[in-house]
């Protein structure tokens, strides 16, 4: 198998790299395409080290990672306690990116540091983003323009509480501001699996008025009389009070084109508010008129039959997984619950990954930034 990784677990920084870059090693030889390297905050300080361990042991192509609050491995999330993840693969034709973003005088965004051309035609690009100095937002609407069918899986640092606080690698070196990543040619197949952890209720529904993120009416009545009659018909007791803690939230259809829309279709977005005099329901998203829409709700139990019904009966050699800071052992009752699943899915296959503080991924053919999500890489070899 062209796919090798493993977890340490050990508080001394030397000796978990030891561990892993060895068992990697053992597992895949030298010269992988592609390591990436992910480690606890305990971790971070030498990252530099690490980095520079791996690469004169194990001399990959490119190394990409970040220091992250938790990192995950096969069947295991090791969250917030000394860990070291490494993963390595053989994965054929690859590109190294390291970005920058300036903040133009109007107001929009220059990116610095993405290849003009590419010796071969990209397939996907897994990203690692300090969010306090890069806004992924805006560069996945400028890389839209360029490579509109390029998928994205990656997701924010969470290394840090500030800016120069997350650090991120690429090759032997460190950063910590910008963005990392690598674009991924057709040397293997790479399925993107996006759990934004909700189950759409009620019926759906189209948007009959609306400015920017603010849902005026809809099916030609208020929007929040719609989202009440919603809630009070189909959900029971406990979900409704559920809603105090959990949030609500607006599915809208990505793809108008779907006749029977299922999980994954929908961009799962925060409902901000409402105004009562007027009936109008703020969401985290821009809601165009015509949009069709449908409420959801966000709980262990719907993320967790979501995810399962996602994962189904794929089949993969590797994952990378990135999964949200907010989930672990803050939704499940039981530890390990995302990579147990995925392990439980595909099997025991090398795995590697971080808890992210906004997770990137593919919906209905766009990528976006996600909250409370499950974004994972299903690596297939060819």
């Amino acid at each position: 198998m062209p796919f090798a990784s493993a977890l340490s677990e050990h508080p001394v920084t030397t000796q978990a790299t030891g561990e892993v870059t060895g068992a990697v090693l053992e597992s895949i030889g030298e010269r992988p395409d592609l390591i990436v390297v992910t480690t606890t905050r305990s971790h971070a300080g030498a990252l530099e080290d690490i980095a520079s361990t791996i690469d004169s042991v194990l001399h990959p192509l490119v190394i990409v990672g970040c220091a992250a609050e938790s990192v995950v491995g096969t069947a295991h999330e090791a969250e917030e306690t000394p860990a070291i993840s490494l993963w390595a693969g053989r994965v054929g034709p690859l590109a190294a990116v390291s970005l920058r973003a300036t903040r133009l005088a109007d107001d929009t965004w220059h990116f610095d540091g993405w290849p003009e051309h590419f010796a071969f035609d990209p397939s996907a690009l897994v990203l690692v983003v300090d969010p306090f100095t890069f806004p992924a937002d805006a560069f996945l609407d400028w890389l839209a323009e360029r490579h509109p069918s390029l998928p994205v899986i990656g997701g924010n640092a969470s290394g840090g509480q500030g800016p120069g606080g997350n650090r991120l690698v690429v090759g032997d070196r460190v950063v910590t501001a910008g963005a990392t990543g690598v674009v991924l040619g057709a040397g293997v197949q790479i399925d993107p699996v996006v759990s934004q952890g909700s189950r759409a209720f009620g019926g759906t529904f189209t948007v009959t008025r609306s400015e920017r993120n603010i849902i005026h009416e809809v099916a030609g009545i208020p929007a929040m009389e719609c989202m009440v009659d919603q809630i009070k018909d189909d959900l029971d007791p406990g979900e409704v009070a559920g809603i105090e803690s959990n949030g609500l939230f607006v599915g809208r259809l990505i793809d108008e084109r779907i006749d029977h829309p299922g999980a994954g279709d929908y961009l799962v977005r925060n409902v901000l508010g409402v105004d009562r005099s007027s009936g109008s329901v703020a969401v985290d998203d821009q809601v165009p008129l015509g949009s069709t829409i449908r409420f959801h709700v966000r709980d262990a139990e719907t993320a967790h039959f979501e995810l399962g019904a996602l994962l189904g009966s794929r089949e993969a050699d590797a994952a990378l997984v990135f999964t949200c800071s907010g989930r672990g052992t803050r939704l499940f009752d039981d530890a390990h619950h995302d990579a147990r699943m995925l392990h439980d899915a595909v099997g025991p296959v090398p795995v590697g990954g971080f808890f992210a503080a906004g997770e990137f991924g593919p919906v209905g053919g766009h990528n976006f930034v996600h909250g409370f999500t499950a974004s994972m890489a299903l690596f297939r070899d060819r």
